[in-house]
């Protein structure tokens, strides 16, 4: 019986050379590997600027530094998301509105528009498991509301909405290069995405100590400046991008087709490409079944047990929201493996393990 793992990172030759590559120039911090990191990134998200930094964390919270965002702003976020959403706007003393999630497990834009109040600045998308939001409508609402939008595209590099690519469409696109993501550096990594010239100038500058130039110093920054290691892997990482996103979704096809009447599948809206960054199931019996899958040599996950708006961090500070979708739907899903280079073959184990557990 094959051990076939959660997700695993793709490593080649020319990664290998690359690191090298990296190490031989004797530039380490936000050198020429940045640079065309940075170039090549907005190139194939579609936007005029991109801003690496060390995490998506870090990069968002630079940006809201640069926003200038202050206590009692209130920015609204879907509370079914990993906790760094909402992390870098609560260190800021703003307050996360939670919003509850349609059937794609992102945020309900229908319900979106009655969380607005005279404090709210923003509002963040997440395209949670690599499948896009709504942007059209989450725009409209913006500019009626005139508020901004960050794209949280974490889970979603490549991932498109009536064919433009996440990161492109809000005023602002956050990228993480976590090991698990589908566009990886082989670390923690981020970058910002945005046509808006000016915030990408001073988002430099918040990361790199305020620094104007080498020995001026604007303001007083912080230190989330890139390495050329990661942005050399970056780099080849990108170039296998689509073709491991078109994997993933034919990996997601063989699940639906194998799975759909002994569990709930995730559906794919029309507007969507998604890239499955996860391909989250529902049962009642998750536990059971997720026991079930590791004695069988298959790996999950649960992404995420606790929902945000009921985290400890978040009850200490602020109210409980109600939320009946997402309190649900927390009980039920699981992650099964899925990964850019996973062997198809794969997925027969996978999903025969499944079917055995409900006896089909």
């Amino acid at each position: 019986m094959q051990k076939i793992p959660l997700s695993k990172c793709f490593v080649d030759q020319e990664i290998k050379d690359a690191v090298n590559r990296a190490i031989d120039s004797g530039m380490y911090i936000l050198g020429k590997e940045c640079q065309a990191f940075e170039e090549e990134l907005a190139r194939h998200t579609g936007v005029k600027h991109c801003v690496l930094g060390t995490s998506w964390t870090m990069i968002v919270y630079m940006l809201h530094k640069a926003m200038g965002m202050k206590a009692g702003d209130e920015v609204i976020v879907p509370s079914h998301t990993a906790f760094p959403t909402m992390e870098p706007l609560i260190h800021c003393g703003a307050t996360p509105v939670f919003s509850d999630i349609n059937e794609n497990y992102v945020m309900d834009v229908e319900k979106l528009e009655a969380l607005i109040t005279p404090r709210t600045v923003g509002i963040i998308p997440v395209h949670i498991y690599g499948h896009p939001v709504d942007m059209d409508r989450v725009m409209e609402i913006a500019a009626k509301h005139k508020i901004w939008v960050i794209e949280d595209c974490a889970q979603a590099q490549g991932a498109k909405y009536k064919g433009k690519t996440v990161g492109s469409m809000g005023h602002f696109g956050a990228y993480s290069f976590f090991p698990s993501k589908n566009l990886t550096i082989l670390g923690d990594g981020g970058a910002l995405m945005t046509n808006d010239s000016d915030l990408a100038e001073q988002v430099r500058k918040w990361r790199n100590h305020g620094r104007k130039d080498k020995y001026t110093h604007d303001f007083a920054g912080y230190n989330v400046r890139f390495n050329e290691i990661h942005a050399a892997i970056g780099r080849v990482m990108l170039k296998h991008l689509d073709q491991f996103n078109a994997h993933r979704r034919e990996i997601a096809k063989r699940y639906t087709e194998g799975l759909s009447d002994v569990v709930k599948t995730p559906p794919i809206q029309s507007y969507a490409e998604p890239v499955y960054h996860m391909y989250v199931i529902q049962t009642p019996n998750r536990d059971a079944l997720q026991k079930h899958l590791k004695d069988r040599g298959v790996e999950t996950g649960i992404h995420y047990p606790i929902a945000n708006h009921e985290q400890p961090a978040i009850l200490s500070r602020f109210p409980k929201a109600s939320l009946p979708r997402t309190e649900a739907v927390v009980k039920d899903i699981l992650s099964l493996p899925i990964y850019g280079d996973m062997p198809l073959e794969y997925t027969k184990q996978v999903i025969a393990a499944v079917r055995e557990f409900f006896g089909k």
